[in-house]
């Protein structure tokens, strides 16, 4: 798959929700691995703040990412869209110190994405797959998120709140294709007893009945709602009728915790790539999600390339009668035992490295060790693969090295490894000279690495 930004341009108009300022929030196309930033139009130099976890400086009532004194808040929502729609590079400027809040959703982003279009660019989308339970626990909050191996990506969260009306909730959002239409939509939501707290922290000035959910379900009397009330300067309400008190209706039983949903995706937003994994969310909130994002991101960077996922099980797409019509290596130098994927511009070849392996004899008897040199060809016999592969008559061409740059052993290759070998063409090939990058990765480790050039040539 490839990356996406948007096709043009758009804007979105509202107040802010903690600061009650009209605000413009405009998203823009980006370049190819530009990921998400966020540049304040309002501020002396425009400067522009990377929406990584990293940046997050304050999760109180909402994500407020920062660098040195220019800061904006309520990015979730808006983040949150772009991430489920699979935009990977998006420049946003805001006139503010937050985003709208609009209706307290998503949908409006979502709407106005579909509106101008999302254009797929030439750099490969880079999904992070998660290969082993991964777990961030908040000890004084109680809040848990789990993130377990799984072919896509998928979230459940449950929550549990201090109310009759909400007490216990899940959400699930089985595939993220979904979020327009089962979760965009959620908005946030406050229980009436947080709004004075809430204004007295300077919070929320911007908050009405249209752009959240207002849950009334503990009574107080009929003169504190209506200070209440003139505060937040909405209608006075009858103090003996508890219940929702929002405009519009729930559009969900469970629209809190989908709301909860939307957010945890758009703090998942600040990892920088998307996640191919199950993720359980217990009582999860905004302190929780960049707990959560900042421990993805150190995994991430742990394993900055990843492994081909191999099962032995699964059919070949080259065996060793196909490899060998296309090279012409044989023992003891052909070091490919099979092809097990193959796409316009990578391959992943495999070779299962025995004790018998001639080369062993000599280096060395009493401790073998694969020859790097000869780790560094097999990689090269892979890339040769890939290109010959695209020519007719390829049994009339061969490849030879040009160049080799940037070689990495990182650790030994010894009897009994299975080697995985991952090559990509750095650009197409021209005039025969082919530049490729290569890694070689036994399990989840890379072994070798290595950048090379070769020329095809036609066999005499």
């Amino acid at each position: 798959m490839k990356q996406k930004t948007l096709k043009g341009s758009f804007s979105l108009f509202g107040k802010g929700l903690h600061t009650g300022l009209n605000l413009t929030v405009t998203f823009n196309p980006a370049p190819e691995n530009t990921g998400y930033k966020i540049q304040r139009i309002d501020l002396e130099g425009e400067p522009v703040i990377d929406a990584i976890a990293e940046n997050v400086v304050d999760t109180q009532r909402g994500t407020v990412l920062a660098k040195g004194e220019a800061r904006v808040s309520t990015v979730e929502h808006g983040l949150a869209a772009l991430y489920a729609l699979g935009i990977d590079n998006c420049r946003i400027q805001v006139n503010g110190p937050e985003f709208p809040i609009l209706d307290g959703s998503a949908i409006q982003y979502v709407n106005k994405i579909n509106e101008v279009g999302i254009e797929e660019q030439n750099a490969p989308k880079d999904y992070y797959i998660i290969r082993k339970k991964i777990e961030v626990k908040d000890e004084q909050s109680g809040s848990t998120i789990t993130i377990l191996p799984d072919e896509e990506f998928s979230l459940t969260a449950m929550c549990s709140f201090e109310s009759k009306f909400i007490n216990s909730q899940f959400a699930t959002l089985e595939k993220i294709e979904a979020f327009p239409t089962e979760i965009a939509a959620a908005r946030t939501f406050v229980f009436v007893r947080d709004i004075q707290p809430l204004l007295q922290a300077n919070l929320i000035k911007g908050g009405d009945m249209d752009n959240a959910i207002v849950i009334y379900e503990r009574k107080i009397s009929q003169e504190q709602l209506d200070q209440l009330a003139d505060m937040l300067q909405v209608p006075h309400l009858n103090a003996e009728d508890l219940g929702y008190i929002q405009h519009k209706p729930l559009v969900w039983e469970n629209e809190c915790t989908r709301h909860k949903l939307l957010d945890i995706i758009g703090d998942m937003a600040l990892i920088g790539k998307p996640i191919k994994g199950r993720i359980i969310a217990t009582r999860p909130g905004h302190t929780i999600n960049n707990k959560f994002a900042r421990q993805m991101r150190k995994e991430i960077r742990k394993h900055e390339i990843q492994a081909p996922i191999y099962d032995p099980n699964d059919e070949p797409v080259m065996d060793i009668n196909k490899i060998r019509e296309l090279l012409p290596h044989r023992y003891p130098m052909q070091l490919v035992d099979k092809v097990i994927a193959l796409g316009a511009n990578s391959i992943v070849g495999v070779k299962n490295v025995t004790s018998n392996e001639p080369f062993f004899q000599g280096h060395f008897p009493e401790e073998p060790v694969m020859p790097g040199v000869l780790q560094i060809e097999a990689m090269a016999q892979c890339g040769g693969l890939l290109v010959l592969n695209t020519l007719e008559e390829p049994e009339r061409w061969s490849t030879y090295f040009m160049r080799i740059d940037d070689v990495k052993f990182r650790q030994k290759v010894v009897p009994g490894d299975t080697l995985l070998f991952k090559v990509d063409l750095l650009a197409p090939v021209r005039h025969g000279i082919s530049s490729m990058k290569g890694y070689i990765f036994v399990g989840d480790h890379v072994v070798a690495e290595a950048t090379f050039t070769a020329q095809i040539v036609k066999n005499k």
